[in-house]
């Protein structure tokens, strides 16, 4: 009869430890779960939300329309608005993946042509430049001749596009 006792307080035992190490395991593998779920939320969390500020007068500005990366320029500037390197995130992934940049000037029809097509051919380069700094290399940057915005507002003739093509 005392063998019989020993037999079932070692079951007993077993079963005990059995659950003891049951309960480790699982908090275990709910913590590493929880911690495996925000390294993945933090992998694949979305680029902060681009707000498409309307340029006005004198600011520079910059945002993403359809994919299209619109930098506005300040009246006689070619100084490229502040959150262009976030803007252009999605082109320059999109050129390590084989695309091509393709930067698209614009120059306002007000005043002097001349110096408006230069004006708005050293703003391309600004943007082109700020595209070289992100990594691209310049063989994967195509630049057009800039256009003229003839009527519209003054603004979207200080502007240059960026694109992406395959």
């Amino acid at each position: 009869m005392a063998e019989r006792d020993d037999d079932n307080q070692g079951l007993v035992l077993g079963v005990v430890f059995s659950l003891i190490l049951l309960v480790i395991a699982l908090v275990l593998g709910i913590v590493l779960h929880h911690r495996g779920q925000a390294k993945a939320a933090a992998a694949v969390a979305p680029a902060p939300a681009m707000v498409a500020v309307a340029p006005s007068g004198d600011n520079a500005s910059v945002r993403v329309v359809d994919g299209v990366v619109q930098f506005f320029f300040a009246y006689a500037k070619t100084d490229v608005a502040p959150g262009g390197a976030e803007a252009l995130a999605e082109v320059v992934k999109g050129v390590a993946a084989g695309g091509m940049a393709v930067i698209s000037g614009f120059a306002d029809s007000s005043g002097d042509p001349a110096k408006n097509e230069e004006l708005a051919k050293l703003r391309a380069f600004a943007v082109r430049d700020a595209i070289k700094a992100l990594g691209v290399p310049e063989d994967k940057i195509q630049l057009k001749k800039p256009e003229s915005i003839v009527g519209g507002a003054a603004d979207q003739g200080r502007r240059v596009d960026v694109s992406l093509t395959k």
